[in-house]
């Protein structure tokens, strides 16, 4: 039964089978997938496509990261983390009080069998998101975009030699592909790097795209080609409706049969609404540095162990990224963090990198204290969700988009209709949104 003083606006046709709040990359490749199965499509957004945390990420298909986001030495680093505005991993004073609940959870997953259930949980993602990516970009005619030529994590302080020994076997405990390379392998494979480099490990399963916003904008254009509508509004809030899901924007009100949740560092309201459940969501604030005239100094991402940033290279230059900071989604961005990632660089290459015309960036990754995605189909059908992938969403999202399309099932709108995908898609279990009770 409505409430009287808060009375529902008309409703209006959307002529789409399902909305999707959220036109970042898992909303993208969602989008993309559930057109191909035969679903009307229509995708909601504040902003342009793909101009949230898909347009700054990393770059690095990152699918040897299979721990998750903290483990025990976050305890240890608390104090650090709450006095260094410009550490690696920093947590707002002011935003302790909020955080606090999520940090605790976030402790509590640290246990041995949540920690091996995530650990799990992001690898049965993680192994299968670069050949996702692969098919995903090879439908696009656009498989020059991603480069799977691996990654590489660097170590200089001797004393760092056991951690390194020590992560190579957790890796490979995890079937994880992982090589162990001494001063002159890294040196054969990217002279540029400093001869003060010890060794390190060597990824060979990764990769790394040319150009995220690149690749946001093709899957845009091919989703369009399949007859998904974008439309650039700022959505107000979302209710089940008899026929599906309906969401209020600036505009007006849309229903359809099916509504995806996509929308990153965003969707915990709006799947309060929709499921009446509060989920744990929180954002990790990620920043980069852009350099534009270093886009030939690395073959492939080159990440630091002691400093804890990544470099890619890309069409437009060198991405310096990778520190993470807990401030909430309020909070201005303290950009001093990105231009730090450029004294960070500095003894990693035999000559500074140039930082000349620099541009600097923030954005929110969605993340959940165990480190794994809500990826979920609820309300009878009527809610489709797909967010907190934490610093993967560039990694998992393709891998994503073919379950949300197999949640949905096939459309009725298609001329040809995409069969469903392999046999080989992880179970669903892990990212249950129950597992929040």
């Amino acid at each position: 039964m409505s409430d009287p003083s808060h009375p529902v606006p008309p409703e209006t046709e959307s002529n789409a089978d399902i909305i999707i709040v959220g036109a970042g990359l898992v909303g993208v490749t969602s989008a993309l997938a559930l057109a191909r199965r035969g679903h009307r499509v229509l995708v909601l957004d504040k902003q342009e496509p793909g101009r949230g945390a898909s347009y700054g990420n990393a770059g690095h298909m990152a699918t040897e990261q299979v721990f998750p986001i903290a483990d025990a030495s976050i305890l240890r680093s608390l104090p650090g983390m709450l006095m260094d505005p410009m550490g690696p991993l920093r947590l707002d004073w002011k935003y302790l009080p909020r955080a606090l609940p999520w940090l605790t959870r976030l402790v509590l997953n640290l246990r041995p069998t949540p920690f091996r259930q995530s650990v799990a949980g992001i690898r049965a993602l993680n192994e299968r998101s670069l050949a996702a990516w692969q098919r995903l970009l090879a439908s696009v005619d656009s498989s020059h975009l991603l480069k799977a030529d691996g990654s590489l994590l660097v170590y200089e302080k001797p004393e760092s030699h056991s951690k390194l020994e020590a992560l190579e076997s957790r890796m490979r405990e995890q079937q994880v592909p992982v090589e162990l390379w001494d001063r002159e392998a890294i040196q054969r494979a990217a002279p540029q790097l400093s001869d003060a480099l010890l060794g390190g490990l060597f990824f060979p399963a990764t990769g790394h795209v040319l150009d995220p916003w690149r690749v946001v904008t093709t899957l845009v254009e091919a989703a369009r080609h399949e007859g998904v509508r974008f439309e650039q509004e700022t959505v107000q809030s979302t209710r089940l409706t008899a026929k599906g899901a309906a969401v209020t924007t600036h505009a007006g009100e849309r229903e359809a049969g099916q509504m995806l949740v996509a929308c990153g560092a965003h969707s915990a309201d709006l799947t309060a609404q929709l499921t009446g459940k509060r989920v744990p969501l929180d954002t990790e604030r990620g920043y980069h540095l852009m350099l534009p005239r270093e886009s030939d100094r690395l073959p492939f991402a080159v990440t630091s162990l002691e400093r804890r940033f990544i470099m890619t290279p890309m069409e437009t230059g060198l991405r310096l990224a990778g520190t993470v900071e807990f401030a909430g989604l309020e909070a201005p961005p303290n950009m001093g963090r990105a231009w730090q990632l450029h004294r960070l660089s500095r003894g990693l290459f035999k000559a500074d990198l140039d930082a000349e015309g620099a541009t600097p960036w923030m954005g929110f990754r969605p993340s959940l204290p165990d480190s794994l995605p809500i990826i979920d189909r609820v309300c009878d059908g009527r809610v489709l969700l797909a967010f907190g992938h934490h610093h993967l969403g560039l990694t998992q999202s393709a891998i994503t988009a073919e379950l949300i399309a197999e949640l949905a099932g096939p459309g009725e709108h298609a001329a040809t209709v995409t069969p469903p995908y392999r046999d080989d898609l992880p179970s669903l279990e892990p990212y249950r949104l129950s597992r929040f009770g």
